[in-house]
């Protein structure tokens, strides 16, 4: 593995594994590679303070050094040489396909669009055509790597990727809304969508049969780390539902999860997997 990835830090939280030490080692710094090029575009996305122009203007940029290196072309912007140079490697070993890198960039351009203006998602299949661009290129990078194409093992994958990226935005919900965004479909209740994830799961969920040797365990792990998740944020869901009724809230105030983003009694804690978690997704990952 070159130094420069494998020295490289995940700084960012995760709650699902990333690289761990079930993935090959052949197949590693193509992964990590993937992952820091994805996490670099979101990080231009959402983090820091730079205003909106600055953000679309920089994921410009960045899509330009995307287009050079598939084109098997040096970077030009000094600011992302090591993230291109590491994802340009792994698209020359793999063959990596275009597109979905592509639709990541795609995905971060609207994230940005979106937050500017406080729009939100009218309905599921608005959402799931975010996460079509936002979740699902980087389960079909995997499975490419993996060698695993054909069209029933792409949609089960799509599944358990659009069913982590909802899992993701319910347990960011009360810190994504202080930062003006709402993944939430404007037509649907928190509580639904949840079950929605949960049936999202079991359907991709066979795919961890599908694949070979080691990387099955690693999509156990990362499908039994999702459910279990979204398993807390169930629970706080149904404890801030019940806390409500009690409370003998109006009609229009029965879903916690829409009321003002600033009430603190209402900053649910984001979900965290402890080692006693991390036992039992083990053993379920053994039951699969």
């Amino acid at each position: 593995m070159p130094a420069a990835i494998e020295q490289a830090s995940i700084d960012h939280y995760e709650n699902f594994p990333v690289a761990s030490w079930l993935c090959p080692a052949r197949l590693r710094p193509a992964v990590v590679a993937i992952y820091h090029f994805a996490r670099t575009a979101d990080d231009l996305a959402d983090e820091g303070d730079a205003t909106t122009e600055q953000r679309l203007e920089d994921l410009h940029q960045y899509r330009a050094e995307l287009d050079l290196c598939l084109n098997g072309q040096a970077p030009k912007d000094t600011r992302w040489v090591q993230v291109f140079a590491n994802l340009q490697s792994a698209v020359r070993m793999f063959d990596l396909p275009a597109q979905p890198l592509r639709d990541l960039l795609s995905a971060f351009e609207q994230d940005v669009s979106y937050t500017s203006v406080g729009h939100r998602y009218r309905d599921r299949d608005a959402l799931m055509d975010y996460c079509r661009r936002s979740a699902n290129p980087v389960g079909r990078l995997m499975l490419h790597l993996y060698g695993v194409s054909d069209a029933q093992s792409l949609a089960q994958s799509d599944a358990i990727c659009s069913a982590l990226q909802l899992i993701n935005f319910w347990q960011d919900r009360t810190r994504d809304l202080e930062w003006g965004r709402d993944y939430l479909p404007q037509d649907s209740s928190l509580g639904a969508e949840l079950q929605f994830a949960r049936a999202l799961m079991a359907q991709g969920a066979p795919l961890v049969h599908r694949v070979p040797g080691r990387a099955g365990w690693e999509l156990r792990a990362m499908v039994q780390g999702g459910l279990c998740v979204l398993g807390k944020v169930d629970a706080l869901y149904a404890a801030e539902m019940a806390l409500l009724s009690k409370k003998a809230q109006t009609s229009q105030q029965t879903d916690a999860w829409h009321v003002n983003a600033n009430d603190a009694s209402l900053k649910l804690p984001r979900p965290v997997i402890t080692k006693w978690d991390m036992a039992g997704i083990a053993w379920k990952c053994l039951w699969m």
